[in-house]
């Protein structure tokens, strides 16, 4: 990625952990954090498809949604004020896919 060197002085400057960490499970951690986040909003295009291809929203809610994306603008709130540009653009595909199926919902209610 290319961003580690940045990521590297970061840690330095700050005295964090090595990366990638010589305990092989916070290594594998570490590796798996990449998977999971891309993971969690490849999993959501299902419910987008659904909603705006077959524009059936029934059994989804605007409010779960909508509490979503307040939950993604607090981790992009984070990612800014700790410039971790890897949390910045995992929540705002987040917020993006979220405010898709909110939209969604409340015009194929």
């Amino acid at each position: 990625m290319g961003f580690h060197h940045f990521h590297l002085r970061k840690r330095i400057h700050q005295k964090h952990e090595k990366y990638p960490h010589p305990d092989k499970w916070k290594n594998l951690m570490d590796r798996l954090v990449y998977f999971f986040g891309v993971f969690g909003p490849v999993m959501t295009i299902p419910q987008v498809a659904q909603v705006w291809i077959g524009k059936d929203a029934r059994g989804v809610s605007p409010i779960s949604w909508g509490a979503y994306i307040i939950n993604d603008v607090f981790w992009i709130t984070y990612g800014v004020m700790h410039r971790e540009k890897p949390i910045i653009l995992m929540y705002i595909l987040w917020a993006v896919l979220n405010s898709l199926v909110m939209i969604g919902a409340i015009i194929y209610a």
